[in-house]
């Protein structure tokens, strides 16, 4: 056998194999958890582009590519402010029940979601986990609801931070849940727990680059800055 080194390959393409090209890959996944539309209605919209697809392929193109171009984003996320509202509401996935645990901050940014099965210590855990663990950061304030999973959970995870418990304190997460509400209404239902959770991330990450929490798109015009990231993005995976 040889001993010469391989020549360096570029890595491949995440849209390698697909018949679309990746620009229009990235305009479906932009859109879908952005505006409050089906996947049927992103097909006709589509269609009158001259794109001819059907509305399973965007299905699989938001569940393929959202957690893809999230991951991608995340070098150029801003970090969060040390003040986090924490809240859970809850979703329905094929007609049973899910709650999912959100978190904010003082600036409107999203900074984790997990959908889970049940509403306990269990749960809030996890969600305390896996935002902690994303962010390499410890908020100093978390203001919650009064449920009594949160005190026990706080003071194992991250025991300085102020826990605050207060009437209408936490009203910012809990208007910013309204936001996710309002965009899963027209959708004909979420089917799956994987499909929810990639659903409801998408929906958090399209809220925070809105919101100009990433350093991205920002040498385009403000009405563009979206479409901009995304192609940054599209050329990163």
């Amino acid at each position: 056998m040889s001993n010469r080194p391989r020549p360096w390959l570029p890595p491949k393409s995440a849209f390698a194999g697909f018949r679309f090209p990746p620009e229009v890959i990235a305009v479906a996944v932009r859109w879908y958890p952005r505006y409050n539309l089906s996947y049927r209605d992103f097909e006709e919209l589509l269609v009158e582009h001259g794109i001819e697809i059907d509305h399973v392929t965007v299905y699989r193109w938001v569940q393929r590519f959202t957690p893809l171009l999230a991951d991608a984003a995340r070098f150029s996320r801003h970090s969060p402010g040390d003040r986090w509202f924490v809240d859970e509401t809850y979703v329905e996935v094929n007609g049973v029940r899910r709650y999912v645990y959100r978190a904010t901050d003082q600036y409107g940014q999203v900074i984790d979601v997990l959908v889970s099965t049940r509403r306990d210590a269990d749960a809030a855990r996890r969600f305390f986990q896996q935002a902690l663990s994303a962010l390499k950061l410890r908020p100093t304030d978390v203001v919650t609801d009064a449920a009594a999973v949160y005190p026990a959970v706080l003071d194992e995870l991250v025991p300085s931070a102020w826990h605050h418990v207060e009437q209408h304190a936490n009203n910012p997460i809990e208007a910013d849940h309204s936001q996710l509400k309002h965009r899963l209404r027209p959708m004909r239902g979420l089917r799956t727990d994987p499909t929810a959770q990639v659903i409801i991330t998408g929906h958090a990450f399209i809220q925070n680059l809105r919101r100009d929490h990433y350093e991205l798109g920002l040498d385009a015009p403000s009405a563009k800055r979206m479409a901009a990231a995304f192609t940054e993005l599209a050329r990163a995976i």
